[in-house]
C-alpha cells in the first residue's frame, strides 16, 4: 500500500512542486493546492489552432537567427507534410517544435501579472468569457501579428467575436509564481524553471473568484507599480483618468456615472461641465460614451418588445437575438470590471503599465461599438414591423461587404426566420396554419365557406413575404397547403398528408434554419418543389379520376358551345313550334321533355349518365314582346369540387356565349327555311310573270344574308371556338396544379367572349350584328307575307281557270261578263300591291346593306387582326366598299399601316 500511495497522482504532484520550487513539503502547500485546481479545471485553451500561423512563426524565428537555408528547408518539408496526410494533428507537432526551440536560459519577457498583460494587446481569438490562462510566448500578442492571423480566428455570435480582446483572468497569480520574482528559498538554478511553470499554469480555476480580493502581498516583495507623473498644466482638482474609466464602464451599461450622465434634452451622455478635464480626455470620454447610448437604444427596444405578445413569434425571436448579443456584451464588460477592481486593489493614485486607460478602451471597444451601432440601426429600421416584414428588414441589412457585419446579421436572421420556416413546413406538409399574430405570408379567412375555399379562403400577404423567399416560391407554398385543405374539405380525400409528400427534416433549430437560408436555391427550393409537385399531382389525379373534371369540360364544349351538331340541329327542329310562341306561354317541363327526346334521338345518348343528368333547360327573364327564341337557354349544373373550376362567374360567361351562338344558329336555321321556301315556290310562281322582279330581289337579298351568316359562322366556329378550345386542352394537359387549369379555363372564356364581340370594347359591333340578325328575321317575315299573298292569288287564278274549263266542257260559256270583270279587278288589285312589296324589299335591302357597311367599318378599325380579316371575307368582291366612302378610307388606312409595318 505504501508503494501505491507513493505513486498516487497527489503524491507525485506534490513531489513535482517540491522539485521545481526547491522547498519542503510543508512550504509548498499553497503551490500544491493551486496545482490541484489547475489540473482539475476544464477551461478551453486560448491558443489559436492555426497550423499556418505556427508555421509562419517558426519561419520568422529562423529568419531572426539568420538561418535562411533552414527556413527554406522547413517550408519545403512542411509542404510535403501537408500533402502526405499521415499526421492528423500537424498543428500540435509544429507547436511542440516551436515550444522546444525556446531557450530556457533566455530571460523571459512574458508578463506575469494582469497589468503587464493589459500593457500588451488582448488575444485575437479570445471570447468575452475569460478562460483564465495565458498565451504562450511563441504566439505573438502584438496588434500587427494579430491582424495577420485574422483569417484563422473562430468567433461567436456575440459582441466579443468582433475583435474584442479578453483578459486572462481577474485574480492575480500567487506572488511566489510571478515571473521575475524568485521563490523565497529557491535555488538559483531552479529560478528559470519556476518561471516557466508560472507560464504554463492558469491563473485561477474558478470564474466566481473574479471579484474576490487577492491574497495579501508579502511586504518583502517589491511592487512593480509606477507612479504616473503629473502632466504639465494639470490642475490639482482635475479628475483622474482612473475615475473616468470607472464612469465609462458604468456608462457602457446605461448607468449614469459620477461625472458622465445622460442628458435628456440632448439625448446623449455628457460630462458635467463643472468637471475640470483636459480636452483630449473629454473628447475620448465622449466617444466612448456613445456605446452607452447605443446600448440603451437596443436594450430599450428589446425590453419593450419582449413584453408585447402581439409582436409575435418572429418578433420575440428578434428580441431574443438582441438579448443574446447584449449578453455577450455584458460578458465583455464583466472582464473589464474585474481588471478595474485589480487596479483598485493595487492602488488608486498610481497606474501600472497594464492599467485600464481611456485610450486602451477606445481601441478595445471599437469593434463592439461598430456591432452595437449596427444593432441600433437595425432596431431603427425594424420599427413598426413584424412577421415576415421584420425578417425582410433584417435580411436587407445583411447585404453588406463587411464580412463581420454580414455574419452578425446572418446570425440574427437565422433566429428570426426560424418561426417562419416552422410555419412554412407545417403548412406545406400538414396544411395547418397556426398563425395567431398574423406573421406568416399565407392568410386565412375563416368566414369563407367550403365552396369558395380555393378562390377566397387562402391568400398571400405580400407585405409579409420575406425578401429571401421569391414570389414564385411563395405562390408554390400557398398552393401546396391550399391543395391539402382542398383535398380534405372539398374532395373528402382520406389520404394522410404524409403519404402524399413525405415530410423532410424541418428547421428544428436556428442552426438548421441558418443552413437552410445559406442554400435558398438548393435545398430550400428542392423542399418546396417536391411538396408542391407531389401535392398538386395528387389533387389533379383525384379531380380527373374521381370527379371527371376533363369529361365535364368536354360536355361544356359539346352542349353549351354547340359542339354537338346533330343534337343542336334536332333540338331546333323539335323546339321550333314551341319557341315560335310568346315567351309567356312557355313551360319549362315541356321544354325539358323535348330536350330529353333530342338526347335520345342523337349521339348524345351515348354520353355518361352523370353528364346527361346535369344538362337542363333554363328560361331567361322575359321582356315584353319576347318569343321563345329570346328566352330559351341550355344549362349545366355543377357542384362539389368541379364547381371550383366552373364557378358562377364562369357559368354566367357560358350562358352569354350560348345565347350568342344560339341566336347565330337561329339565323342560319332561318336562312335555311328562307332558301327552302324560295326553291319550293320558284316553279309555282312562274305563271305569275309580274312577280319575277320581286322574287329576283328576294333571291339577291337572301344570298347576301346567307353569305354574311356563313362567314360569321365560320369565324365563330373555327377561328374562335376551335382554336381557343385546342389551346385550352393543351394547357390543361400540361397543367401542374389546379390554378393552372383555372387560369387556362378563364383565359379560354375571356378569349371567346372578346372575339365573339361580347365584351365592353365590342359593344358597338355587337349592336350592329344584332341589328343584322333582326333584319334577317324581318326579311323572313316579309318574304313569308309575299309568298302567302302570291300563293293565295295563284290559288284563286287556278280555281278561276278550273271553273272556266269545267263550264266550257259542259257546253256553257266559260265566264260571264260579270265574272270576267270581277277577275280582272282582283288581278288588278294584286298587281297594285306588287310595287308596295318591291318598295318594302328595297327599303329592307338598303337598311340591311347600310348596317352591314357600318359593321364592316367597325371591323376594319378593330385592333383584332382576325376581325379585320373577317371584314375582307365579308366583302371579298368589294361590293360594299364601292357604296361606302368610309369603308374605302378605312381600308386604305389599314393597308397603309400594314405596309408601313412591313
Amino acid at each position: 500500500m505504501a508503494a501505491l500511495d507513493q505513486k498516487s497522482p497527489n503524491v507525485l504532484l506534490q513531489s513535482l512542486c517540491c522539485r521545481i520550487t526547491g522547498k519542503s513539503e510543508a512550504e509548498v502547500a499553497h503551490q500544491f493546492q493551486y496545482a490541484v485546481r489547475v489540473i482539475g479545471s476544464n477551461y478551453a485553451p486560448t491558443i489559436e489552432r492555426d497550423e499556418f500561423l505556427v508555421s509562419e512563426k517558426i519561419q520568422k524565428e529562423l529568419l531572426k537567427q539568420r538561418r535562411e537555408a533552414d527556413a527554406a528547408l522547413f517550408l519545403e518539408l512542411h509542404r510535403k507534410l501537408q500533402t502526405q496526410g499521415v499526421l492528423k494533428h500537424r498543428w500540435s507537432v509544429l507547436y511542440l517544435l516551436l515550444s522546444l526551440s525556446e531557450d530556457p536560459r533566455k530571460p523571459s519577457t512574458r508578463v506575469g501579472n494582469y497589468g503587464a498583460l493589459f500593457a500588451q494587446a488582448l488575444p485575437r481569438d479570445a471570447h468575452s468569457t475569460p478562460f483564465y490562462c495565458t498565451r504562450p510566448q511563441s504566439l505573438a500578442l502584438g496588434y500587427g501579428e494579430r491582424s495577420a492571423g485574422l483569417s484563422g480566428t473562430i468567433g461567436t455570435s456575440g459582441i466579443s467575436s468582433l475583435g474584442v480582446y479578453t483578459l486572462n483572468g481577474p485574480t492575480p497569480t500567487p506572488q511566489s509564481l510571478l515571473a521575475g520574482q524568485p521563490p523565497q528559498s529557491a535555488a538559483g538554478g531552479n529560478q528559470a524553471l519556476g518561471s516557466r511553470l508560472a507560464w504554463t499554469l492558469p491563473v485561477n480555476s474558478s470564474p466566481s473568484s473574479a471579484l474576490a480580493p487577492p491574497p495579501a502581498r508579502p511586504p518583502s516583495v517589491p511592487s512593480p507599480r509606477l507612479v504616473r507623473p503629473r502632466r504639465d498644466g494639470e490642475a490639482a482638482g482635475e479628475v483622474s483618468e482612473a475615475s473616468l474609466v470607472r464612469d465609462i464602464l458604468y456608462v457602457f451599461q446605461g448607468i449614469d456615472g459620477k461625472f458622465i450622465k445622460m442628458s435628456a434634452q440632448d439625448n446623449c451622455y455628457k460630462i458635467d461641465s463643472k468637471v475640470v478635464l483636459c480636452k483630449s480626455l473629454r473628447d475620448t470620454s465622449s466617444r466612448l460614451a456613445e456605446l452607452g447610448w447605443l446600448h440603451n437604444k437596443v436594450r430599450k427596444y428589446a425590453d419593450a418588445r419582449s413584453l408585447d405578445r402581439a409582436f409575435g413569434l418572429v418578433g420575440q425571436s428578434f428580441c431574443a437575438s438582441l438579448h443574446q448579443e447584449l449578453k455577450e456584451y455584458y460578458r465583455l464588460l464583466s472582464v473589464l470590471h474585474s481588471q478595474l477592481q485589480v487596479d483598485d486593489d493595487q492602488g488608486v493614485n498610481v497606474c501600472t503599465e497594464g492599467s485600464l486607460t481611456l485610450r486602451r478602451l477606445l481601441v478595445w471597444m471599437y469593434d463592439p461599438k461598430v456591432r452595437l451601432r449596427t444593432l441600433a440601426a437595425l432596431v431603427d429600421f425594424c420599427q413598426g414591423r413584424k412577421g415576415g416584414e421584420l425578417a425582410s428588414a433584417v435580411h436587407a441589412y445583411g447585404k453588406t461587404g463587411d464580412p463581420q457585419m454580414r455574419a452578425l446579421v446572418q446570425h440574427i436572421l437565422s433566429l428570426v426566420s426560424h418561426p417562419i420556416l416552422n410555419f412554412l413546413y407545417r403548412w406545406i406538409y400538414d396544411g395547418e396554419l397556426e398563425d395567431t399574430y398574423h406573421e406568416f405570408f399565407v392568410a386565412s379567412d375563416p368566414n369563407v365557406k367550403t365552396d369558395r375555399l380555393w378562390h377566397d379562403k387562402y391568400s398571400l400577404r405580400k407585405s409579409m413575404i420575406p425578401s429571401f423567399i421569391t414570389m414564385d416560391q411563395a405562390r408554390k407554398v400557398l398552393l401546396t397547403g391550399k391543395s391539402i385543405n382542398f383535398l380534405h374539405q372539398v374532395c373528402h380525400d382520406r389520404m394522410p398528408p404524409g403519404k402524399i409528400t413525405p415530410a423532410s427534416n424541418s428547421a428544428d433549430t436556428p442552426k438548421d434554419a441558418a443552413e437552410l437560408l445559406s442554400d435558398l436555391e438548393g435545398a430550400f427550393q428542392e423542399k418546396i418543389d417536391t411538396a408542391y409537385f407531389d401535392t398538386s399531382k395528387h389533387l389533379l389525379n383525384v379531380l380527373n379520376h374521381n370527379y371527371q373534371l376533363l369529361e365535364h369540360m368536354q360536355a361544356m364544349r359539346r352542349y353549351l358551345l354547340l359542339g354537338q351538331g346533330d343534337f343542336i340541329r334536332h333540338l331546333m327542329d323539335l323546339l321550333k313550334p314551341e319557341l315560335a310562341r310568346p315567351a309567356t306561354t312557355l313551360y319549362q317541363h315541356n321544354l325539358t321533355g323535348i330536350l330529353e327526346t333530342a338526347v335520345r334521338a342523337t349521339n348524345a345518348q351515348f354520353d355518361n349518365a352523370e353528364i346527361l343528368k346535369r344538362l337542363d333547360v333554363r328560361l331567361l327573364e322575359v321582356s315584353p314582346g319576347d318569343t321563345g327564341w329570346d328566352v330559351f337557354s341550355l344549362d349545366y349544373h355543377v357542384d362539389g369540387p368541379i364547381a371550383t373550376v366552373f364557378t358562377r362567374e364562369c357559368m354566367g360567361h357560358y350562358l352569354r356565349v350560348f345565347n350568342f351562338l344560339w341566336r347565330a344558329k337561329r339565323m342560319e336555321y332561318t336562312l335555311t327555311d328562307i332558301w327552302k321556301g324560295q326553291m319550293c315556290n320558284a316553279k309555282l310562281l312562274k305563271t305569275m310573270p309580274e312577280l319575277s322582279g320581286v322574287l329576283h330581289q328576294c333571291h339577291i337579298l337572301a344570298s347576301e344574308m346567307v353569305h354574311f351568316i356563313h362567314q360569321m359562322q365560320y369565324y365563330i366556329t373555327f377561328e374562335v371556338l376551335e382554336c381557343s378550345w385546342d389551346e385550352l386542352w393543351n394547357k390543361v394537359q400540361q397543367a401542374q396544379d389546379l390554378d393552372h387549369i383555372i387560369a387556362a379555363h378563364e383565359f379560354f372564356l375571356d378569349t371567346i367572349i372578346s372575339r365573339c364581340l361580347l365584351d365592353n370594347n365590342s359593344r358597338s359591333l355587337l349592336n350592329q350584328l344584332r341589328s343584322i340578325f333582326d333584319q334577317i328575321i324581318e326579311f323572313q317575315s316579309a318574304q313569308d307575307s309575299l309568298y302567302r299573298s302570291a300563293l293565295e292569288e295563284l290559288t284563286l287564278r287556278l280555281l278561276y281557270e278550273e271553273k272556266k274549263q269545267q263550264r266550257e266542257e259542259e257546253g256553257q260559256w266559260g265566264v260571264t261578263a260579270e265574272q270576267e270583270a270581277e277577275e280582272k279587278r282582283r288581278i288588278q288589285e294584286f298587281q297594285e300591291t306588287i310595287p308596295k312589296m318591291r318598295s318594302q324589299l328595297r327599303v329592307l335591302t338598303n337598311f340591311y346593306q347600310n348596317i352591314v357597311q357600318q359593321f364592316l367599318v367597325l371591323l376594319m378599325t378593330s385592333s383584332d387582326e382576325s376581325l379585320r380579316f373577317l371584314s375582307f371575307r365579308l366583302d371579298f368582291n368589294e361590293h360594299y366598299r364601292a357604296k361606302e366612302p368610309r369603308l374605302r378610307a378605312s381600308l386604305g388606312a389599314t393597308r397603309g399601316r400594314r405596309l408601313s409595318n412591313i
